[in-house]
């Protein structure tokens, strides 16, 4: 490719940023920024049925929580705008008129019943659908017989008959389509509006675009953009086509799917870390080469290229991006992770109002006990339920270990250390310990399992010490006195 790499992500703004979409943006991004070129971001609104005034700012919202910094888009400007189709109209009028005059479109009169009659018709004959093509060769008489009924006309693109339309793509090599099978289709509507097929080629030369990375639900539409082009004598931009991203049981992933997180917000809401969700991502279908997992976004831009990417569906994995989020939340300094946990404990009612440095004292060392085990932030409301509850369910190993004859003696010595201590602290709590030890000559196993048992209802967690302090002095206490 001699001229500089452009290529965009040019999403509906119908809602907030998908799974799908967002690793065409990523792969969009790592080339424009490996190979020095330009990341277009702009918006296919002319669906107006559909459209969402907050749909833009809700894409823009979530490439930026990604870090996919754009060149171009509404919100900076940029050479070639507006980066809004509906902004566009009279741009596309422009190539409309000059697709009319060359002969390669033409007015269609067509209503709504017309063309649903001619369907049943052809469902009636064995027929596969599609437009016959009956304006393609109006007289002036029918044109102005139309006319005089208000009937306001579309455009349809003249398909040339017996055509083998084909093309190298990036991810799929060659690929070919037959024109016989595609029929004379819709460039501009009754109103005016582009149809997508139409106003993207135009936004894509018009913008420079000379790749086209997008969706395998888009290789249909690439036969009718190639004729286009060719008609309007524009350059053809190269094309990748992504295979499907399919669910855990390798179906393909529907909106409707609750096995899977699908929108980066819900990741952002959830408090997992966008350099994850990156990472996790970038893998859903192209592979760096060798067995590591763990890249940083340099990495990835360092390494990413089309040829790695499969033709084979993706299939989305929960648990390996959960074992990823855990991995960088593992990593991540203590305040960062405790920042993502905070709005969890508010929302749960475990923490009231704005900490003040206490509460922040208590929280951090609750998240810090915890971090190693998240696996994203809000699940510090579950991690941490144990010391909020009033009194802990009690699981079947905790419940053999308290029957032990020695038990009562542990507890009831942990109980007086406890009630005479001045200090509760994680650093005070050990010596409390050592000195029920020392009074009852029980060590180890036999000392920490009922304590631990008897407080947190389990045999196994996370650092005792931290757990008891989180506990507090009074809990600790009256749960003592409970099971005594």
């Amino acid at each position: 490719m001699n001229q500089p790499l452009r290529v965009r992500y040019a999403p509906s703004p119908t809602g907030h940023l998908h799974i799908g979409g967002a690793r065409t943006a990523l792969f969009d991004y790592l080339l424009a920024r490996r190979h020095g070129g330009a990341f277009v971001v702009r918006f296919e609104d002319t669906d107006q049925t559909r459209h969402k005034e907050s749909g833009i700012n809700d894409q823009l919202n979530g490439l930026r929580w990604l870090g996919l910094e754009w060149d171009e888009s509404v919100d900076i400007g940029g050479p070639y705008g507006p980066y809004r189709q509906m902004e566009r109209l009279d741009i596309y009028a422009t190539y409309v008129n000059q697709m009319l005059e060359s002969g390669h479109a033409y007015h269609c009169y067509c209503s709504e019943q017309d063309l649903e009659q001619e369907r049943a018709e052809q469902e009636a004959r064995g027929e596969m659908g599609g437009y016959s093509g009956r304006c393609r060769t109006l007289t002036t008489e029918q044109v102005a017989a139309y006319q005089a009924e208000g009937r306001k006309p579309a455009v349809r693109f003249r398909v040339p008959e017996n055509r083998i339309i084909g093309f190298e793509d990036k991810v799929r090599e060659h690929v070919e389509f037959d024109s016989n099978g595609i029929g004379d289709f819709i460039i501009a509507r009754p109103d005016g509006i582009p149809t997508y097929n139409f106003a993207v080629i135009v936004d894509d030369h018009l913008m420079k675009i000379n790749l086209v990375i997008r969706g395998e639900e888009h290789l249909s539409n690439t036969p009718r953009q190639i004729l286009m082009y060719e008609a309007l004598g524009l350059p053809i931009p190269e094309f990748a086509h992504l295979a499907l991203i399919l669910n855990q049981d390798r179906k393909k992933m529907s909106k409707r799917d609750e096995s899977i997180i699908q929108f980066i917000e819900q990741y952002r809401e959830l408090g997992y870390l966008p350099e994850a969700v990156v990472n996790f991502i970038a893998l859903l279908g192209w592979s760096p080469g060798g067995e590591e997992e763990i890249f940083t976004k340099e990495e990835l831009i360092a390494q990413f290229s089309l040829d790695r990417v499969s033709k084979s569906p993706a299939v989305f994995d929960m648990d390996k991006l959960n074992w990823m989020n855990n991995y960088y939340l593992k990593k991540a300094p203590l305040s960062q992770v405790v920042e993502l946990c905070v709005p969890h404990l508010q929302k749960a009612g475990y923490l009231q109002g704005e900490p003040d440095a206490a509460a922040m004292e208590w929280v951090t060392a609750l998240v810090g006990l915890n971090q190693e085990r998240m696996r994203f932030a809000a699940e510090i409301v579950e991690l941490s339920a144990i010391f909020f509850q009033g009194e802990p369910t009690v699981d079947e190993e905790a419940a053999a270990v308290l029957k032990e004859e020695h038990v009562p003696a542990v507890l009831a010595g942990f109980l007086q250390q406890v009630e005479q201590a001045e200090a509760f602290t994680v650093e005070a709590i050990p010596a409390l310990l050592k000195q029920v030890q020392k009074d009852t000559g029980f060590k180890g196993k036999q000392l920490f399992m009922p304590i631990r048992s008897a407080l947190t209802g389990q045999v196994h967690g996370p650092d005792l010490n931290v757990s008891l302090y989180l506990l507090g002095k009074e809990k600790v206490a009256s749960r003592l006195r409970n099971l005594l």
